[in-house]
């Protein structure tokens, strides 16, 4: 099967002025699967599925890919792996794979959550997974009331209360939030995100490192002063820890238009950032915005259909990105 995939996304992606860019973009990385989270790559998954991608790709640093896509010299099948938010089984599970496949990747950090943090998506996951309360009555709290006593109704509790705090004003989230920590009577962990000491083993190990602001909000429901602090700071953060630029930048949440606007690539452009990502599915070609590069996570297990998400992910055309 390898012959003939690889010889599909040479075709879609066959290098020079016209090839294409293939980012992918992960989270997290867990040493055993997570029952609530089936779906997501466990450490024996996300090794089967990075060695696929070096058979069928040509794996890049971050950096390098964007200088390449931009002069229209980019390799056949050109492919780069992404991470973001900041989680330390990036470091603990995710990197010993990279590491033994030689593989590339760049890590897109909010640093708000480093050195013991907890982003408000897993305060939710967490409340709800240790809930010892069923059902989770919210309702008072316009939250619904969620029945938690198995695996499928945790995943389905999960999913729509973080639909619904999503959108909030970040300080009406942080109070909901903090009622359904207390009244599902759950401890927060303090050891899913990266140390400052973690990060800079990242680096030592040759892996890239990009800002994702501090505290991961949206960027489109702040004002110009609020965005642009978020920014700032987080990479500033980086330099600091790292003692050396930070160039690439990725949005959070990412959606063009909902998470961001034009206001915002204008910003990271004249920041003085190389360049920067969206969340979009596709690949980018050399007429793609540099500050709006798509990323793409395919989700299938087996190989045949692992490999055909990913030519199929070649062939979306981003209205950014022709």
């Amino acid at each position: 099967m390898d012959i003939p995939l690889r010889t599909l996304l040479h075709c879609l992606s066959p290098g020079g002025p016209r090839g294409r860019l293939t980012v992918l973009i992960f989270h997290r990385v867990r040493a055993s699967p997570d029952p609530l989270f089936p779906h997501e790559p466990d450490a024996q998954a996300f090794e089967q599925q990075m060695r696929w991608v070096r058979r069928w790709f040509e794996p890049l640093p971050l950096e390098e890919a964007v200088a390449l896509l931009q002069a229209g010299r980019l390799p056949p099948r050109a492919l780069c792996i992404t991470f973001d938010d900041g989680y330390a089984d990036n470091l603990t599970v995710a990197l010993p794979i990279l590491q033994r496949l030689g593989l590339p990747a760049t890590f897109f950090i909010a640093t708000g959550f480093l050195d013991g943090g907890i982003m408000w998506n897993d305060q939710v996951i967490e409340a709800v997974r240790q809930s010892r309360v069923d059902p989770l009555a919210l309702d008072d709290l316009g939250l619904g009331v969620h029945p938690v006593g198995s695996n499928e109704e945790k995943q389905v509790a999960i999913a729509a209360l973080i639909a619904a705090l999503k959108y909030l004003p970040p300080d009406a989230r942080a109070e909901k939030l903090a009622a359904l920590v207390e009244r599902a009577g759950a401890r927060l962990p303090r050891s899913l995100m990266l140390t400052s000491d973690q990060l800079r083993a990242l680096r030592r190990a040759g892996m890239g490192i990009g800002a994702h602001t501090v505290h991961h909000p949206i960027l489109a429901q702040l004002g110009p002063r609020e965005a642009r602090e978020e920014i700032v700071e987080g990479a500033g953060r980086l330099e600091a820890l790292l003692g050396e630029p930070v160039r690439l930048f990725a949005y959070p949440n990412g959606k063009p238009g909902r998470d961001y606007t034009g206001e915002h690539v204008a910003l990271v452009r004249a920041l003085g950032f190389t360049a920067a990502f969206s969340t979009a599915w596709g690949a980018a070609g050399t007429g793609c915005d540099p500050f709006q590069i798509p990323r793409f996570t395919p989700w299938d297990r087996t190989r045949l259909r692992y490999g055909l998400r990913l030519a199929q992910n070649l062939l979306r055309q981003p209205a950014l990105c022709p």
